[in-house]
């Protein structure tokens, strides 16, 4: 062996995402924001006709996928992280000609957008109800135990086990289940994944 020390890897890229031993997802972060605001920059410096029509549809096109890439396996909890993924949206919708002086909140409504921390619950819950469904050829089992007492909510709510630490309740299988638990019979009664996804889009809006 000599004098040589094996160095632990304190992080690993694998399909794209960069992961870090510490559970913290702040490289994929900054690295999501830098491909997201390149492109943003092209779109601004390109397009001279920044209707909200057409500045809404290349920014879902281009720049969101790039702050959603594989969301559901490196989902940041870190209020800094949130916030920076945020601030690119906000920037698109600054964009919009006659946007740059309306409150964020108020942009969202007009555009017919939603925080960014929303669609990624969204995206959680739609992952659910494949895997639960059977959807996804995936064994239900290797991520969720679905409870035996449904004396209260819908049919499918799942059981949370307790964690040991706070880096395991960020876990897909376990940040997902109270946002789960919650949602009406008839939206987890959806006949397909289509068929879910306007539900729970209602469900949002009425809740």
């Amino acid at each position: 062996m000599g004098d040589s020390i094996a160095k632990k890897s304190i992080k690993e890229r694998d399909l794209g995402v960069t992961v870090e031993n510490s559970g913290k997802y702040s490289e994929q972060c900054v690295m999501s924001v830098k491909k997201a605001n390149a492109m943003l920059g092209m779109i601004k410096r390109n397009i001279h006709f920044k209707s909200k029509e057409v500045i809404v549809k290349l920014y879902k096109s281009l720049v969101r996928p790039r702050l959603e890439y594989c969301i559901q396996a490196w989902n940041p909890h870190l209020r800094r992280d949130i916030d920076m993924l945020e601030r690119v949206q906000k920037m698109a919708t600054k964009l919009i000609e006659g946007y740059k002086n309306i409150d964020y909140n108020d942009r969202l409504q007009r555009t017919g957008l939603t925080t960014l921390e929303n669609r990624r619950i969204r995206g959680d819950l739609i992952q659910v109800f494949k895997i639960v469904k059977g959807f996804d050829k995936l064994d239900y089992s290797n991520f969720f135990e679905l409870s035996s007492s449904i004396t209260r909510g819908h049919s499918y709510k799942l059981v949370k086990n307790r964690c040991n630490g706070k880096l395991r309740g960020h876990f897909f299988s376990q940040r997902v289940i109270n946002s789960w638990n919650n949602l009406d019979q008839y939206v987890v009664d959806a006949d397909s994944v289509n068929c879910f996804k306007n539900r729970i889009d209602r469900f949002n809006l009425n809740s």
